[in-house]
């Protein structure tokens, strides 16, 4: 160990970031010692100092668990105005929210301590074991250092294996990677060349200041970006309530000729000065396209005030996150990797095949359902289709994350627990998102607690010991194996996740624990206040569903959508021309009701 100040802990987590936050959270609330250290002053990394305030994903209600459905029923309770605002997301919340919320679960745990403002120096290792980190001005020593960083810092700076860039087809048989890495005629020869890994984006937040009223100038930052065509095909309107934030806020996150910069992406894994460079240029290019928006939408669209805290440190503050929403880094060289084979649905099924260990037993510690998705500016990715129709609208099929992903293949005293996980270039698109990453944080925590207690390494320690752990949690317990139907709140719960662990055959292909129609009462998850509206049902294409003429009988029609499975066999069962009274929540920025339940059908 270095100079300075010498501590001595249980767990190390480095980061905090959405994975490290969690990480640490779940650790101390089983009794570990836990030293936090991180980057900047709000934890929560994407959901939160980055930015990305309408995440992505495990948005059905059975998959609501864990840390993630806890950290909703939380915003839920403290976000005025409630989360129901854009259409990319059932959830869109202020930044601040999300980091108090944060804050005070660490607050709560006197056996966690959390520094932030400091930097990893160095990891130290005795032989193949990480013993510990070096920060500027204090040493640490830890039984087991998690590295929630999100771009993988720790794995570069202990010589930990790991992978960054793309690998071949063969490789991993990935129908979407391509043939080969160096040949100029292969379809993604073009992405290849010009992004080693998905491109970062800096988020900003918008302002309505209001009809007539006229915001402050939002200064050109100097570029010759081109982002015409960025809201063509959806209007300026729709384009807007992608990501509708409260209090007539806009989170800009757009993909389309927008704000993802992939310049000189390396320059990421570089010197310090080399990242902070990139930085800068991908906030200029955000507020390039913010400045855009004002010019072409209207001098009321500026940028929100005192979103974000000013630092001296980082070009973001304000307006702008603290830091660019990093899609991809170094990736762990695991025990176990995560290929698109494990993110793709069984044939002729809606689930992902569960992972097995060398031991023949289920290895699945997270779950997802987010589809595939790829950043590339001015780059199409075709990708194998991972997504399907419920409840009336898209939604990803799901998948596990294995625990073997978050342990790395000949290194002790180290797990990983953000994007840096052991996953391949093409099955990133589907395991980076927050949520997932979130549940990857809370089993990298409860592992580290249990190799604490038991003085074990990770390798060392049962999967089934740690699903255990984290089904009985008594704060978040959170789901192992995805079903569409198997809500928290079924008394039913436990048994059928067992089962699954235990026999993994019978695990349904359709992902369905019940019979069509069987499925029981539901008591409700969300705390958000539903009203009713009354009108017209119609069923639209791709098991889509309306209800016409509603509210009194004026305004179009409203899209009818749900995440619970009772809300989504009711919708199946309406008919067309029926009238309908619905109970749910009304997103003005979706044109559609959230729909908790249908309390009467009255064929006409």
């Amino acid at each position: 160990m270095g100079n300075g100040e010498q501590i001595k802990t249980d767990v190390l987590v480095v980061g905090g970031g959405t994975g490290g936050t969690a990480a640490a959270i779940q650790a101390a609330r089983l009794g570990a010692e836990v030293l936090l250290v991180s980057e900047w002053p709000w934890l929560g990394g994407m959901l939160t100092a980055a930015g990305v305030t309408a995440p992505d994903g495990n948005e059905l209600a059975a998959f609501q668990t864990g840390l993630w459905g806890a950290f909703l029923r939380e915003l839920e309770r403290r976000q005025p105005g409630g989360l129901h605002h854009g259409w990319v997301s059932f959830f869109t919340y202020e930044p601040a929210v999300g980091a108090a919320i944060f804050a005070d679960w660490v607050a709560a745990l006197p056996n966690l301590t959390w520094r932030w403002g400091h930097h990893p120096r160095a990891v130290s290792r005795s032989g193949e074991r990480v013993t510990g980190v070096e920060f500027e001005s204090f040493s640490v020593k830890a039984h087991i250092t998690i590295d929630g960083t999100e771009l993988g810092d720790l794995l570069a700076l202990g010589d930990v294996p790991h992978r960054w860039g793309w690998e071949p087809r063969d490789q991993w048989q990935e129908p979407s990677a391509p043939a080969a890495l160096n040949d100029p005629t292969d379809p993604l020869a073009p992405a290849m060349e010009s992004y080693p890994v998905q491109s970062p984006t800096w988020v900003v937040v918008m302002q309505d200041y209001g009809p007539g009223e006229t915001a402050p100038p939002i200064p050109s930052a100097g570029l010759s970006a081109d982002f015409s065509g960025a809201w063509d095909g959806y209007g300026p309107e729709q384009f807007l309530n992608y990501g509708r934030l409260p209090g007539n806020r806009f989170m800009i996150n757009w993909p389309q000729q927008g704000n993802d910069y992939g310049v000189g992406l390396d320059r990421l894994i570089g010197t310090a000065s080399a990242r902070h460079e990139f930085w800068q240029e991908a906030r200029d290019h955000s507020q390039q396209f913010a400045h855009v928006i004002q010019a072409e939408l209207g001098a009321n669209y500026g940028l929100a005030q005192g979103v974000f805290p000013q630092l001296e440190t980082t070009p973001g503050g304000g307006a702008f996150a603290l830091y660019p929403y990093y899609r991809e880094g170094r990736r762990l060289v695991g025990v176990a990797t995560v290929r698109e084979g494990d993110i793709l649905p069984r044939a002729g099924g809606q689930v992902a095949p569960l992972p097995i260990n060398a031991a023949g037993e289920v290895d699945a510690i997270a779950i997802g359902n987010y589809p595939n998705d790829h950043h590339y500016p001015g780059f199409a990715m075709p990708l194998a289709p991972k997504a399907i129709h419920w409840g009336g609208r898209w939604t990803g099929t799901p998948f596990t994350i294995p625990y073997g992903a978050l342990v790395p293949a000949e290194i002790d005293g180290l797990l990983a627990c953000d994007k840096n996980i052991s996953v391949t270039h093409i099955a990133n698109g589907a395991t980076r998102l927050q949520p997932v990453v979130l549940g990857i944080g809370q089993a990298a925590g409860a592992a580290a607690a249990l190799c604490t207690q038991q003085k074990c390494q990770p390798r060392q320690l049962s999967t089934r010991h740690l699903q255990q752990t984290l089904l009985q949690d008594p704060q978040a317990p959170a789901m192992v194996v995805p079903c569409f139907d198997l809500l928290p709140t079924d008394e039913h719960w436990m048994k059928h996740q067992e089962t699954y662990l235990s026999q993994p055959h019978t695990y349904p292909d359709s992902g369905f624990t019940y019979s069509l129609g069987k499925v029981p009462a539901a008591t409700a998850l969300s705390t958000a206040a539903t009203k009713p509206f009354r009108g017209q049902y119609q069923s639209g294409k791709n098991n889509s569903h309306q209800l016409l003429q509603p509210m009194g009988n004026t305004g179009p029609a409203l899209t009818l959508v749900a995440v619970s499975p009772q809300a989504v066999h009711q919708l199946t069962q309406a008919i067309d021309g029926s009238t309908l009274e619905v109970n749910g929540i009304h997103n003005a920025g979706g044109h559609w009701i959230l729909v908790n339940n249908i309390t009467t059908i009255d064929e006409l």
